[in-house]
């Protein structure tokens, strides 16, 4: 499980020194040296150094002509939000969740668990109960209501276009058991119904597979910007450079011409959904017969294959 446990929670890291990364960030980004960047902003080099050290709070008017200046996509104000001199704000998660209200879209990678905004309460919960170290109800319930505040996206006007690839591993493991996932197959294929969703599997039998460095997420941002996020275990990163934001691109298109077609995907949600009575990993339930029958759905005659189907384009070609 990742840092945040796939809930997508913050990880504690120093407030000001953390909101200095974020400026060095865009300034170094849009190739800006401290000394051409302070007369932009009307601050002196010395009070920029001082900033990305985390060795001071920015002045007054400091976020807003920075956001201008490096066109920051909103990323600057919204690690404002939660600047503070206390050791322990919260970290890249939140400030991606924050700014994920207003994407216009979004692109999302899941090897662990299913992504946050597809998962039911109860499964979230299952999640929490077996992470160690364990947490207090207070930390769940505040996880679980952010959690859940965060699904108004799938369903928010204007519209955001959301894409999700998701190993069929996560959707075989059963977090929470059968009756937890029979509730979390039915969520999904309404989720799916939505127009402004694409839901597709990564099979279990699937020699070529580029996703190998782990979950990733990709976000237009509400001005055209592009940003990806990826985390692990106890940490957690936003990635703004350009050419970094493109391999993300890159992998994730690549992803959508190896994995299951939507059509497929919506097929094995099914099969799996009636299959929940009986778990694979269960004495006698023919494991491997199972799987295999699971797998077959996108090598099927009537099924085309995925590296004939028209998704490798780019994240979002449909």
């Amino acid at each position: 499980m990742g840092g945040s446990r796939g809930m997508g929670m913050p990880v504690p890291s120093n407030g000001l020194k953390f909101f200095g990364a974020v400026v060095k960030i865009f300034r170094e980004r849009a190739g800006l040296t401290q000394e051409g960047f302070a007369p932009l902003v009307r601050f002196s080099p010395q009070t920029i150094a001082s900033i990305e050290q985390g060795r001071r709070f920015p002045p007054e008017g400091f976020v807003e002509r920075a956001e201008r200046t490096l066109n920051s996509f909103g990323v600057l104000k919204a690690a404002a939000k939660h600047l503070s001199r206390n050791p322990a704000p919260p970290n890249w998660t939140q400030i991606w969740a924050d700014m994920e209200a207003s994407a216009l879209s979004q692109c999302t990678y899941e090897c662990r668990v299913v992504p946050v905004l597809l998962q039911t309460e109860a499964y979230m919960r299952a999640i929490m109960r077996n992470t160690p170290p364990l947490s207090s109800e207070d930390q769940v319930e505040r996880w679980v209501t952010a959690g859940l505040a965060r699904q108004a996206l799938l369903r928010r006007e204007p519209t955001c276009t959301l894409s999700f690839i998701v190993e069929q591993a996560v959707l075989s493991r059963q977090i929470g058991g059968p009756s937890v996932n029979r509730k979390l197959m039915e969520h999904l294929l309404e989720c799916i119904e939505l127009p402004n969703v694409t839901f597709q599997i990564m099979p279990l039998w699937q020699p070529d597979h580029a996703g190998y460095d782990g979950p990733l997420q990709i976000m237009e941002t509400h001005d055209n910007g592009w940003l990806g996020y990826v985390e692990g275990q106890r940490f957690s990163e936003l990635i703004a450079d350009p050419g970094d934001v493109s391999t993300l691109t890159q992998r994730y298109a690549k992803m959508r011409s190896q994995a299951l077609s939507p059509d497929a995907s919506v097929a094995l949600l099914k099969q799996m959904r009636e299959k929940l009575a009986t778990p694979w990993n269960t004495p006698g339930a023919g494991t491997s017969t199972a799987v295999w029958k699971a797998a077959a759905v996108w090598k099927s005659p009537s099924t085309p294959s995925p590296r004939r189907m028209p998704y490798g384009s780019s994240p979002y070609a449909t």
